[in-house]
């Protein structure tokens, strides 16, 4: 019978070499997406571990790559749940003359409407406005702003038309 106990136990150097490649196999069955990096944090974990039983570090290593494994995991399913949206895509100089261009179109458009009809997007579209808050502030009825906001939206669709035609 071999006492175990008058066995040398591997140096760290003969446990890197005989174990790394198991451990690397054992982080990527686990589902890491980075089994060597796996593999390595629990080398650097025992060795600055003091372990009671020398013949424990091969336990320790597996259960540290099981451990590092699933924080892993764990953090990166966190990580895509939160991930911010992303930018916007960055516009072109062309593209902001032409939204420039627009908005002076439909500006000037707005500004050729009568002051009734004007005063009824304004505060419908710019200040978000129920009917009834609209009405109040024109001194009008509810219908009255129903007449004058689609007269207004017509109005400039006709306008607007207009100068795309030229």
């Amino acid at each position: 019978m071999i006492d175990t106990a008058t066995m040398a136990q591997p140096s760290f150097a003969e446990l890197f070499a005989a174990q790394y490649q198991s451990l690397v196999r054992l982080a990527g069955l686990l589902g890491a997406d980075d089994p060597e990096d796996i593999a390595q944090e629990a080398f650097a974990r025992l060795h600055t571990r003091r372990l009671r039983d020398d013949g424990a570090a091969l336990a320790y290593l597996r259960a540290t790559v099981c451990n590092l494994t699933r924080n892993r995991l764990r953090h990166l399913r966190l990580v895509r749940l939160r991930r911010p949206d992303p930018p916007e895509p960055a516009r072109s100089s062309e593209h902001a003359v032409l939204v420039a261009e627009e908005h002076r179109e439909l500006l000037a458009a707005v500004d050729r409407l009568p002051r009734r009809q004007r005063e009824a997007l304004v505060l419908r579209y710019w200040l978000d406005l129920s009917e009834r808050e609209i009405a109040d502030a024109m001194g009008v009825s509810p219908g009255s702003v129903k007449t004058h906001a689609s007269r207004a939206l017509a109005a400039l669709g006709k306008a607007l038309k207009e100068e795309d035609a030229r």
